[in-house]
C-alpha cells in the first residue's frame, strides 16, 4: 500500500463535473493539492495496482460509462483480473471512475462526496 505522502494527489480528468466538485472542495478547504491530469499526463500505470488493491476493480472502473459502454463486449470480457484491467484503463483512461485520491495518510479513494472527504482531513 502507498506510503504516507505531503500532498493529496488528485487524478482526472480537467472537464469532468465530479473532478471539478472535489478540486473545489479541497481548495475551499485551504487543502494544497496536486492534479494529475490523465489526458495530459497519461494513466500512472505504476499506481493502478495499489489503487485496485485500495478499492478493487468494481469500484475504479467505470461500468456505467460511456467509455465502457462504446467499449463493447469483446473488450469487456477481457477484464477478468487486475492484470487485463490494468491494461483497459492505460488504454482507456475515461474508464478510470473519477476523481481517485491520494490522501496524505496513503488512503486512496475514488468519487466525490464532501463528507467522504470530510473524513479524510487530517
Amino acid at each position: 500500500m502507498m506510503a504516507t505522502m505531503k500532498t493529496i494527489h488528485l487524478y482526472g480528468i480537467p472537464n469532468c463535473d465530479t473532478v471539478k466538485k472535489a478540486r473545489d472542495w479541497l481548495t475551499a478547504q485551504g487543502l494544497d493539492y496536486t492534479f494529475h491530469d490523465f489526458k495530459k499526463q497519461g494513466v500512472p500505470a505504476e499506481l493502478l495496482p495499489d489503487w485496485l488493491a485500495a478499492v478493487g476493480r468494481d469500484t475504479l472502473i467505470n461500468r456505467k460509462g460511456p467509455t465502457w459502454r462504446n467499449l463493447g463486449p469483446a473488450v469487456h470480457a477481457t477484464v477478468v483480473d487486475d492484470a487485463s484491467a490494468i491494461s483497459v484503463m492505460v488504454a482507456n483512461s475515461s474508464v478510470i471512475k473519477r476523481p481517485v485520491v491520494a490522501w496524505l495518510d496513503g488512503k486512496v479513494t475514488v468519487g466525490f462526496k464532501p463528507e467522504l472527504f470530510a473524513e479524510r482531513l487530517p
